[in-house]
């Protein structure tokens, strides 16, 4: 199911509306909103993972407490992601350089 902008720019400034927020310089609002490519990939793990989506995942590689601050937001709850398949991302955009074992609530990034 293809998620649509209008729906995206809702979910954020409900997030903003109640309140989520992230520790120090990682705002998951304007964070969650340059993984816009990857909704559908996010959602759906047998979805294919655009080139823009991975190089979006790929910016968070030196923060990724901010990447798991963002997956487990309430924007991203709202928006309907899956923690356990968007913390997939990494893998199957298959960077070698991303952060497997790292914990993130419940999760781990395989």
């Amino acid at each position: 199911m293809a998620f649509s902008f209008t729906k995206l720019f809702f979910v954020l400034i409900l997030g903003v509306v109640l309140g989520a927020n992230a520790a120090d310089k990682c705002v998951v609002e304007s964070e969650a909103m340059k993984l816009a490519p990857c909704m559908e990939a996010a959602q759906n793990a047998n979805a294919p993972v655009s080139a823009s989506c991975c190089n979006a995942v790929h910016k968070f590689s030196t923060d990724p407490a901010c990447l798991c601050t963002v997956l487990l937001s309430k924007t991203a709850k709202a928006a309907g992601i899956d923690p356990a398949i968007a913390l997939s991302l990494p893998k199957r955009c298959q960077f070698s350089d991303r952060p497997v074992g790292y914990k993130c609530g419940a999760y781990t990034v395989p």
